[in-house]
């Protein structure tokens, strides 16, 4: 009789996919939308980090009617950098913790880089947080997974 309860729980945890041994880590790469559906962001793998552009924008064209650039940024040599293909997410790499990385995210309509993290919270969302003071104050927002 304990034996058919060893045998009947290991038949148990195979009928319902066993566990798995080790985490595997979550994807991050692919196409997000912002959680304010402004923008989408490609995020791929960038020689050991993970790096995000901007691939579409709901309103590409500014008040003037040109496309949108980088205007707010402190160089004035890159104020004319066009926004769609602007890098948003920089160097992100591990930290060691499940699912997450941390880097630096720009703020184009600020102008400015933070110190941020970029956290997989499920096949289908990941949270994305610049902060200051040394990551002891954050703002985070949640994109959600295009393809």
């Amino acid at each position: 009789m304990a034996g058919w309860r060893k045998t009947g729980w290991i038949g148990v945890a195979l009928a319902l996919g066993g566990a798995p041994l080790a985490a595997e880590a979550a994807d991050a790469t692919g196409l997000w939308l912002r959680g304010t559906g402004t923008a989408r962001i490609r995020i791929v793998n960038c020689g050991g980090a993970l790096c995000g552009t901007v691939t579409w924008l709901k309103e590409p064209n500014g008040p003037d009617g040109k496309p949108r650039v980088d205007d707010q940024n402190p160089d004035p040599a890159k104020r004319g950098r066009p926004a769609l293909g602007l890098p948003v997410i920089l160097g992100m790499k591990p930290t060691g913790k499940a699912d997450q990385w941390k880097g630096e995210v720009y703020k184009a309509d600020e102008g400015k880089t933070y110190s941020g993290y970029l956290t997989v919270l499920g096949p289908r969302e990941l949270k994305l947080e610049g902060c200051v003071l040394g990551g002891m104050i954050c703002k985070a927002e949640t994109l959600s997974r295009v393809e």
